[in-house]
């Protein structure tokens, strides 16, 4: 998909996010990289073959169960 030189990370590198957006819809949270990748706001990933990369939440905003 990517006619960068040099081009962008593809889908399945761990620096997938690096790529360029292609489309933002900022109004609904979410942007498409020119690898096939949606980010969404909220750091959670879905790649081009239908897998979930869940979102990155810091340490510091897990709870327990008192």
């Amino acid at each position: 998909m990517c006619s960068h030189q040099p081009g962008c990370p593809s889908a399945k590198a761990c620096d997938r996010t690096a790529a360029r957006v292609v489309s933002s819809h900022p109004e609904q949270g979410w942007s498409l990289l020119c690898n096939g990748v949606i980010l969404f706001d909220d750091s959670g990933q879905l790649l081009p073959d239908g897998c979930e990369v869940e979102p990155r939440r810091p340490a510091g905003l897990l709870t327990t169960a008192a």
